[in-house]
C-alpha cells in the first residue's frame, strides 16, 4: 500500500538519521571482532576519539591478556590499553551475545586460502552467522576483511537477512571498508591511513562514512561494496605482481653477474616513471601471498584468465627453493659440503623486519626445504621467542629462537638472512659466520667479505 511503503521510507530516514547523530556524538557503541593485527589497532583508533569499543574474539588467551591491559601485537603499547580498559573504554570479551548491544559491528577475521589455494571463506561465514543470533534492527554491519568482490553483497547479506528476517537497507545497514594495516610502519597508523568505504546503498555508505569520519583523517567513498573491495585487491596486486617483476629481473642478473640490488638504486634516482620494490626470499604477511588469488578464483566465474596475477604467484613462491638452492651452491663450490647434515641458521622468522608477526613467512618455507634435505635448522629472531601453534609448519612448534652469539655463528656452516631486522649485529654476522646467504641486501655497506653470497 502506498501509505506503508512511505511509512518505511520515512522511518529508515530516521534511522539512520538518529543512528548518524550518534556516532558524532560519541554515543555510539562499537564493535570490533577479531582483535588481532588489524582489529585491535582499530579498536584502540576508536577509543582513542572517546567512543566505547568493545572488542570480541574467540581466543580467551587474547581478551585474558586485554583485560589485565597487556598488549600482544608490538606497535601497540601496554600502557595504551591499560589506560583504555581501566577507563572503560575497552571492553575485551569473548562473549558474542553482547553484540545486541551495539551500534556498529566491524568484522577484522582472517581470510586465508585452502589447501587448493581457493579463498577458504570459514571466518567470515562463521562470524556472519554469529552476528545474525544478535542482528536488530538500527544497526550497521561493516566488513574489513579483504575478500573478493560481491563478498559482502552475495555472503554476508543473505546469512544476515536469512537468519534475522530483517532486510539490508530497510532494518540494517551493511558496508565494506578495507584494511590498510602495515604492521611496523611508524609512519602510518591506523587512524591516519585513508580510509575506502562503500555501502550497500546510500545509507549504508551515509552511515559508514560518517562513523570513520569520527576516527580517521580521510574517508574516501566509492560507489559499491564491491568497488570498495576490488580497491583493496588492487593496492595487493600491484605489489605482488611488482615484487615478482623483481624477484624475476634478480634471478636473470645473478646469471649475468650483476648485482639486482645495485641496480634498483640506480634506477630510482630518476625522478618520474619509476618506482622501487624490492627482491627477497618470497612474500609474507596475510595481504600480498594471498589476497590476489582471491580475485583469480573470482575471475574464473566469469571465464577470466588472470595470467599476470598467476605468474606473480608462481615467481614469488618460486623464491625460497631458489634460496636454498643458492645456499647448496655456495655450500659444495666453498667447502665441498652437501646440505644433508649441514647445520644451517635463519635469521629472521617474521614476514617483514622490526614485527613479530609471522602470517605466511617466506622462512618457514625455507625451512621446510631444508628439512627435506636434510639439514639442521636453528633460527634467531629478536621479535619470536618461540614458533607459536599455526595452521601448518606443525614440524617448527615450539623451536625457540637462539641466542645470537660469536660461538654460535662459528658452529654453523651457514647463515641465511630472511627478515632484516634493524636491531641485528650484521657485522658481527659477517665476521664470525662462515658463509652468509644474504636475501635482503642487509651486509650491503656492513662487510666486503668474500664469505656473502646474494640470494
Amino acid at each position: 500500500m502506498p501509505g506503508q511503503k512511505l511509512k518505511t521510507k520515512l522511518s529508515t530516514v530516521l534511522n539512520v538519521d538518529d543512528l548518524a547523530a550518534r556516532f558524532t556524538s560519541r554515543k555510539a557503541k562499537i564493535g570490533v571482532i577479531g582483535l588481532g593485527y588489524v582489529g585491535l589497532p582499530l579498536a584502540c583508533a576508536i577509543c582513542d576519539k572517546n567512543f566505547s569499543a568493545t572488542g570480541f574474539d574467540v581466543d580467551a588467551s587474547k581478551i585474558e591478556k586485554l583485560s589485565h591491559g597487556k598488549s600482544y601485537i608490538g606497535n601497540i603499547h601496554n600502557d595504551r590499553v591499560a589506560g583504555f580498559v581501566k577507563s572503560g573504554k575497552l571492553t575485551p570479551t569473548d562473549k558474542f551475545d553482547r553484540l545486541a548491544d551495539m551500534d556498529a559491528i566491524i568484522m577484522c577475521v582472517p581470510t586465508p586460502l585452502d589447501r587448493n589455494r581457493e579463498p577458504d571463506m570459514t571466518y567470515i561465514v562463521k562470524t556472519t552467522e554469529t552476528i545474525a543470533k544478535y542482528l536488530r534492527r538500527g544497526q550497521l554491519i561493516i566488513l574489513e576483511s579483504t575478500t573478493y568482490p560481491g563478498t559482502t553483497r552475495d555472503v554476508v547479506r543473505p546469512i544476515l537477512e536469512k537468519a534475522s528476517g530483517l532486510k539490508s537497507g530497510t532494518d540494517f545497514f551493511l558496508a565494506f571498508s578495507p584494511e590498510r594495516e602495515d604492521p611496523g610502519n611508524p609512519d602510518y597508523h591506523t587512524s591516519i591511513i585513508p580510509k575506502i568505504v562503500g555501502g550497500d546503498g546510500a545509507a549504508a555508505l551515509k552511515l559508514a562514512q560518517t562513523m570513520y569520519d569520527q576516527f580517521m583523517k580521510k574517508t574516501v567513498a566509492v560507489s559499491s561494496a564491491e568497488t570498495a573491495e576490488a580497491v583493496k585487491l588492487t593496492e595487493n596486486i600491484f605489489r605482488s605482481v611488482n615484487i615478482a617483476m623483481v624477484n624475476e629481473l634478480k634471478v636473470i642478473y645473478d646469471a649475468m653477474g650483476i648485482d639486482i640490488w645495485e641496480v634498483i638504486e640506480a634506477a630510482k634516482t630518476k625522478p618520474f616513471g619509476y618506482m622501487p620494490f624490492y627482491p627477497g626470499p618470497g612474500l609474507g604477511g596475510h595481504c600480498i601471498p594471498i589476497d590476489p588469488f582471491y580475485l583469480t578464483w573470482k575471475a574464473r566465474e566469469f571465464n577470466i584468465t588472470t595470467r599476470f596475477i598467476e605468474l606473480a604467484g608462481e615467481i614469488n613462491i618460486a623464491m625460497p627453493a631458489y634460496v636454498v638452492n643458492k645456499l647448496a651452491e655456495a655450500l659444495d663450490e666453498r667447502f665441498a659440503k652437501a646440505l644433508n647434515g649441514a647445520r644451517i641458521l635463519l635469521i629472521g622468522l617474521a614476514y617483514k623486519k622490526n614485527v613479530a608477526d609471522i602470517r605466511e613467512s617466506p622462512a618457514f618455507a625455507v625451512m621446510e626445504q631444508l628439512k627435506r634435505r636434510k639439514a639442521a635448522v636453528t633460527f634467531h629472531d629478536p621479535y619470536v621467542d618461540i614458533i607459536p601453534r599455526q595452521r601448518e609448519h606443525a614440524d617448527f612448534i615450539g623451536l625457540k629462537s637462539a641466542a645470537l652469539t660469536p660461538e654460535l655463528l662459528k658452529k654453523q656452516d651457514a647463515v641465511i638472512i630472511i627478515t632484516n631486522h634493524d636491531d641485528i649485529d650484521y657485522a658481527m654476522i659477517a665476521k664470525h659466520a662462515p658463509l652468509v646467504v644474504d636475501t635482503r641486501n642487509a651486509l650491503a655497506g656492513v662487510s666486503k667479505r668474500g664469505n656473502i653470497v646474494k640470494a
